[in-house]
């Protein structure tokens, strides 16, 4: 029953959620899955998201997929994998 997370909020018909490469602001890294909007930058390629990370000051290079509506009304990127 382990589905990917894009596969459990990609919507086909919606071309609001999408992955790609971002920087998240996470201080604490640990095994969250779920970001806020206000903590990811959107970063046109892996290696721009490489370049803007800064792991000294909790800036991590990642792919994500969002933004997606929670059931609270924010908008969250699900995190598909760290780039490091």
């Amino acid at each position: 029953m382990a589905e990917a997370i894009a596969s459990l909020i990609s919507d086909s018909e919606s071309p609001v959620v999408r992955t790609g490469y971002v920087v998240i602001y996470a201080p604490k890294r640990g095994n969250r899955k779920r970001f806020p909007e206000n903590c990811v930058t959107l970063h046109a390629s892996e290696s721009e998201a490489r370049a803007a990370s800064n792991p000294a000051q909790g800036h991590y290079p990642a792919v994500a997929s969002g933004p997606s509506r929670s059931s609270e009304g924010f908008h969250l990127f699900y995190l598909v994998r760290w780039l490091d």
